[in-house]
């Protein structure tokens, strides 16, 4: 198997999720949502970047957002972990009314260790992964996180 940089934690138990929300309260979502990952059977909290505010992208005209990265553990397929992620919208009020619309809570899966994935409604990488500068700065926080607990 395929190890990352640091010896005990292979790269595909390791997924990276984002977390983010720009209505009602930001800040409550957002720990609420990362409460709800932590406690999920099979799926351990490993580390989480700074909570951010950041400005909306694709639809500008809303609210800023609270964003932040998490890296998780986890046994889980793809698909389980997207149910994961849809589970906690779900507790958190979210309502799919557009792409890019304002909401709750978002959780997006953007890395899962090497797995490459492609279906209509599931891709990881996540295809803004790159496009997205707050996106890459969290990802690069807590992999140094991880990197910095392993020495």
């Amino acid at each position: 198997m395929w190890r990352w940089w640091y010896d005990d934690i292979a790269m595909t138990d390791v997924a990276f999720l984002a977390l983010g929300s720009n209505l009602g309260n930001r800040m409550r979502h957002v720990r609420q949502a990362l409460t709800l990952i932590g406690e999920t059977p099979g799926v351990e909290l490993l580390a989480c970047s700074e909570i951010e505010e950041t400005s909306p992208v694709g639809e500008t005209d809303q609210p800023p957002f609270l964003n932040c990265m998490v890296a998780v553990r986890t046994p889980l397929t793809p698909r389980e972990l997207l149910g994961v992620c849809q589970a906690v919208e779900q507790a958190g009020g979210r309502v799919r009314t557009r792409k890019w619309g304002p909401r709750t809570i978002d959780v997006d899966i953007v890395e899962m260790g090497n797995l490459r994935v492609d279906d209509d409604d599931l891709v990881i990488p996540h295809p803004e992964a790159g496009n997205r500068d707050f996106w890459i700065r969290e990802l690069a926080e807590v992999k140094a996180t991880l990197k910095r607990a392993q020495l």
